[in-house]
């Protein structure tokens, strides 16, 4: 639930008379578990001579103290015991973070199978991570795993209802500021992540491109960032060929949304570009009609840049951050680009259609040029559900990372590894660009169907010049993400949680890289 509650507390476990209160146990070496309180102690070893519970990672144990005439110690209508697994101390810390959102979504999961309402969750002390990275992980995990898009559906009168976790308390010996940040982090991402969830599981005549500019007007006014929204009269007088293009069939106008966040002290500038593609027919080249109807997540990217913009203005780093979202649908109506045509995108490139379905690159393409040339930032970034082709190569598990800077990129895959959203990186070269070579414009719009998600980045590299460039094709990962505890299926809210640890990480990451330049020269 969005107004859910989350707050660090010092009250002793037993004291707490809510829904459920849940510890979570470390398997241990030997298979004894422990637990620091006796009661529970007693019945593990007793779950443990049945062989029902070891502590394996999201392995849970429920019991009822009061029902079972063992409340003597407990106030908690439920007692949840999940396991952490096997954990030697030498675990990699962004291993042992992804641990605990796991634990942290299987815990939500509990809660919805017995509708609890108001949780306490007594908060592990693990080897080899700090307890804020704890808090941090196990807050964000229990809301991403909370998650539930309700919005058109009724009640059922036969069934008692479940909206969600309205209280989350997470159970310290002592509370400290520390621990505070990182709840509060874990809570930012994970409401973000859930916001673009959200606008990605609307349908394509609930979310359109006024919706994405009303959305933005919003955040502006909310976290006092600047906003412009540009119509489609402004993008005819700017010469944005691509974005007005792909706009030819449809009857709903597209717009291009600009938000910028520019604090006094701001160490660099980042550019973030999000494809708000809101529904993907395919235009003239028409798509299968069998699973049509998941191209309403084509704005995936989108959805992720303005959520990212909502945690940025949270946090307020001291990193300036622009997001541009350029959003319209495809359709085939009577007036639709077709293969064939030439169009000339903002920085006078001509481009020859051969495919309307490759439609997601004329888009960015206008974005990127025209961000680039406005802003000047140090470096840009795009994300978008670019091609099937990157379902292919990667599956579900990995969005698909190219660029023309081996920083960036370095910097991108780390910040993935820390958020559980792992990215993989492929090459760019002359030979994939030869491929979109086009004999009657500057290039054309798809390159074949070997290669297709490099082809595509090569066809974004050309309007990027020499600025520092990162491409993030998240088709196979935006929905039908590797299933975890709390990704549910449909919309996962990929990117968001990748990219604020980009912006959260990236004045400590300058130091890092002039530390190391200093050593090599």
């Amino acid at each position: 639930m969005e107004s859910t509650k989350l707050l660090i507390t010092e009250k002793k476990p037993e004291q707490f008379s809510g829904d459920m209160l849940v510890y979570c146990l470390e398997q241990s070496q030997k298979g004894v578990l422990k637990c620091e309180n006796t009661t529970v102690q007693g019945w593990l070893e007793q779950a443990g001579s049945l062989e029902e519970f070891s502590a394996n990672p999201e392995e849970s144990l429920l019991f009822y103290p009061q029902a079972e005439n063992k409340s003597g110690n407990f106030a908690t209508k439920r007692l949840l015991i999940v396991g952490l697994g096997k954990i030697e101390g030498r675990e990699p810390v962004d291993e042992l973070r992804e641990r605990c959102r796991l634990t942290g979504g299987a815990i939500a999961q509990q809660a919805a199978r017995v509708k609890a309402k108001k949780i306490m969750i007594c908060l592990p002390e693990i080897l080899g991570i700090r307890a804020k990275e704890v808090a941090e992980c196990m807050s964000e995990g229990v809301l991403l795993g909370d998650y539930r898009f309700l919005k058109y559906k009724k009640d059922d009168p036969e069934e008692k209802s479940y909206r969600g976790l309205e209280e989350i308390r997470l159970s310290v010996k002592a509370s400290t500021d520390a621990v505070l940040k990182g709840m509060r982090a874990g809570q930012v991402a994970a409401l973000a992540a859930r916001e673009a969830r959200d606008m990605a599981n609307e349908p394509g005549n609930g979310w359109t491109p006024s919706h994405f500019a009303a959305h933005g007007r919003m955040l502006a006014k909310k976290y006092s960032l600047k906003c412009t929204v540009l119509d489609k009269d402004a993008m005819k007088r700017l010469g944005m060929g691509g974005i007005l293009a792909v706009n030819q069939g449809s009857m709903e106008p597209p717009r291009m949304v600009i938000l910028e966040y520019r604090p006094i002290h701001k160490s660099s500038t980042v550019l973030i570009v999000g494809k708000g593609l809101t529904f993907d027919s395919g235009g003239v080249s028409l798509k299968p009609a069998a699973g049509m109807e998941d191209m309403k997540y084509d704005m995936c990217g989108g959805a992720a840049v303005m959520a990212l913009m909502q945690a940025v203005g949270e946090e307020r780093p001291d990193l300036g951050v622009i997001a541009i979202i350029p959003s319209t649908d495809n359709m085939a109506g009577g007036s639709a680009l077709k293969p064939g045509d030439i169009i000339t995108h903002y920085n006078g490139l001509t481009s020859e259609i051969v495919n309307t379905d490759a439609e997601g690159r004329l888009i960015l393409a206008d974005a990127l040029a025209y961000g680039l040339e406005k802003f000047k930032p140090d470096c840009v970034i795009d994300l978008a559900t670019l091609t099937g082709a990157v379902i292919v190569g990667l599956g579900h598990h990995r969005t698909g990372l190219l660029g023309n800077n081996d920083e960036l990129v370095g910097r991108l895959l780390a910040a993935g590894e820390r958020s559980g959203e792992p990215l993989w990186r492929l090459p760019l070269g002359k030979e994939y660009t030869k491929q979109i070579e086009s004999k009657v414009a500057d290039i054309k719009n798809t390159g074949g169907k070997s290669a297709g998600t490099i082809t595509a980045a090569a066809y974004l590299e050309k309007f990027v010049g020499d600025t520092p460039w990162a491409h993030l094709d998240i088709a196979g990962t935006a929905w039908e993400f590797t299933e975890k505890s709390y990704v549910p299926k449909g919309p996962s809210g990929i990117g968001v949680r990748t990219l604020l640890e980009l912006v959260r990480k990236w004045k400590k990451e300058e130091v890092f890289v002039a530390q190391q330049a200093g050593k090599n020269f």
